[in-house]
């Protein structure tokens, strides 16, 4: 059974009573969700995270000089009988010819698991586990607008806690890049509410002001509306908060989508308000003025020059040997520059 696996079907996949497969690749942009998809995996198969003798962890490193190694840790007789789990991270393409001979072995008791960074489609790891019939890659992309509610409205819920509408607008604008981060955020949010309780517009932005998120959508506004004396230090900032170039580059291209989206209706003789009111999610109440600004700014030629070259420099940071820290940076610089042309 050949398993690639989209993404809105992940939590499913992981949730199943009974895997079909031995090997599963877990990969994408969104490293703690990757982590938190990983754990939840083996909870699922072994049924435990702290047992040693049943979840065997490995780096790829320890494969240098032992090619045999996770064969021999998948192949391992476990003293109990129980299930077993054999976790490998930091997997990239060059541990190829290692991993292959996993698919060709018949594990029954025994769930090896794959950790990755972002693989693109060409990826040759992705592609053979893809089609493998003993293998599956799971992808992590980072939550969008909608899969975000349902991560706070859950988490919260755990809690008796809900939110007023504008905190969660305002959660659901400033969360969702990092998993792992959001989950800590919204424990943080949920321990200063106590029990049950509705989070207020205050609460929120008084818990969650501080999130790599929020900085990095700081960032994103200050840079499409010229301000590059705010932009340079947001931009060291958010990647001192752990940001990668690449989430960095699609939170710009997410941004002056919506833009190109409003900037079209407003050209069709669409009101500014009702084209703005046809966003998901709207734009956020306090940023209204500036996107309306915005929109008058930026031409949708601009736009879409301006989506284009972000669109080439992520895939130049995703090229390997590429300098993809300088690569954001002169990208940001370079949207700066066209932001603040029309102020001129």
């Amino acid at each position: 059974m050949k398993m690639k696996i989209a993404a809105n079907r992940s939590e499913q996949f992981i949730k199943s009573d009974k895997l079909d497969v031995s090997v599963i690749l877990v990969y994408g942009p969104d490293q703690g969700l990757i982590r938190e998809r990983c754990d939840n995996l083996i909870t699922s198969f072994v049924g435990t995270l702290n047992d040693p003798f049943q979840n065997i962890e490995l780096t790829s490193g320890e494969l240098k000089d032992d090619a045999s190694r996770l064969c021999d840790e998948a192949l391992a007789f476990s003293m109990t009988g129980n299930k077993r789990s054999v976790h490998l991270r930091n997997v990239t393409d060059s541990q190829l010819q290692k991993i292959k001979p996993l698919l060709d072995l018949t594990l029954n008791n025994t769930l090896v698991i794959l950790e990755s960074g972002d693989l693109g489609p060409r990826s040759k790891l992705r592609n053979m586990l893809e089609r493998a019939d003993n293998g599956a890659a799971l992808p992590c992309y980072q939550d969008d607008q909608n899969s975000i509610v349902l991560v706070i409205r859950e988490a919260l819920a755990a809690r008796n806690i809900t939110t007023t509408p504008d905190a969660l607008s305002y959660l659901q604008s400033h969360l969702g890049g990092d998993r792992l981060v959001t989950r800590s955020e919204l424990e943080k949010l949920a321990l200063f509410k106590g029990d049950s309780g509705e989070v207020t517009l205050t609460e929120a932005q008084l818990c969650i002001g501080d999130s790599t998120n929020a900085t990095l959508d700081n960032l994103v506004q200050s840079a499409t509306s010229g301000n590059i004396e705010k932009a340079i230090p947001l931009l060291d900032r958010v990647t001192h908060e752990g940001a990668g170039e690449v989430t960095i580059i699609r939170a710009f291209s997410r941004h002056l989508t919506r833009l190109h989206l409003v900037k079209g209706h407003v050209i069709t003789g669409v009101s500014m308000d009702k084209a703005m009111k046809l966003l998901r999610p709207p734009v956020f109440y306090k940023q209204t003025k500036g996107f309306e600004q915005q929109i008058k700014h930026w031409s949708v030629k601009m736009l879409n020059k301006c989506l284009s070259f972000l669109l080439e420099a992520e895939i130049q940071c995703k090229s390997s040997g590429k300098p993809s820290r300088l690569i954001c940076q002169q990208t940001v610089l370079k949207v700066c520059a066209i932001g603040g042309a029309f102020k001129k």
